[in-house]
């Protein structure tokens, strides 16, 4: 099914953040056709009105032109906070890139999150951005459990585009999140991505809200044997498997 498109007008783009990696998010679409099943971003929808299920809808904003970008030098700009700047329908309506012009030479720090390598299009753009970063979400180098669990474009495609910009000096950054218990090799990801970015973040799966129930349905189907190790994570709140897992990546790291 096609998700269904809304144009819709903004007074700004640019909305102040409480993360702490960032001053600004920067959000050019409300919803995300990616449509992963573990998007904490879902949450959206309290504000957004949309019927639709999460994933099944993209509202493409249009905004005055920024008239005084320099008033950001200095602050972090995160693209991609509840959605993805470089959803498939940004081919066709320029959002991301359209903004990246109207901040070229303004002096902001930019960092992109993506799970697109659309974003090599803009690779001339985001140059002339000093000490730009882009980072590339991977959970898993299985593209069963990857096309199971989202509709973005494959892992290969996504490391691929992280070495193509690693390779032309800018900073890049892997994601590894969520870490699904007992699916997501961590340390297989690092091996992979180790010489082709500067830096990995690491999050955990946190099931909460509407697709709580969907993950472990999912498992229950897909992985029976994790049952009880899910059921002890999530419902009865143990962190054994995530305080192991920290000491096993730190005897990792130590030895790498």
């Amino acid at each position: 099914m096609e998700p269904v498109i809304r144009e819709i007008k903004v007074k700004n783009v640019l909305t102040k953040s409480d993360l702490p990696v960032s001053d600004y998010s920067v959000n050019p679409y409300v919803g995300c056709t990616h449509g992963c099943r573990y998007c904490y971003a879902c949450f959206m929808k309290r504000f957004t009105n949309h019927s639709e299920p999460w994933g099944d809808f993209i509202d493409v904003k249009f905004w005055e032109p920024i008239k005084n970008p320099w008033k950001y030098a200095g602050k972090e700009l995160f693209f991609g906070s509840v959605t993805d700047p470089y959803n498939p329908q940004e081919e066709k309506y320029l959002r991301t890139r359209t903004l990246l012009e109207e901040l070229r030479g303004s002096g902001v720090k930019l960092s992109i999150q993506t799970k697109s390598d659309l974003v090599l299009r803009d690779i001339d753009l985001i140059r002339t951005f000093p000490d730009a970063r882009v980072g590339f979400s991977i959970n898993t180098l299985d593209e069963g459990f990857r096309s199971d669990m989202d509709k973005a474009v494959s892992i290969e495609r996504r490391l691929s585009a992280m070495k193509t910009l690693h390779d032309a000096g800018i900073r890049t950054t892997c994601f590894i999140s969520p870490i699904f218990p007992c699916i997501t090799d961590v340390e297989a990801i690092v091996e992979r991505v180790k010489k082709q970015c500067n830096l990995i973040w690491l999050e955990n799966l946190n099931l909460r809200g509407t697709f709580k129930p969907e993950i472990m349905s999912y498992i229950r189907r897909k992985y029976p044997e994790l049952v009880p190790l899910y059921n002890e994570i999530y419902s009865a709140g143990s962190r054994k498997y995530w305080e192991d897992l920290d000491s096993d990546l730190k005897k990792y790291a130590d030895k790498s």
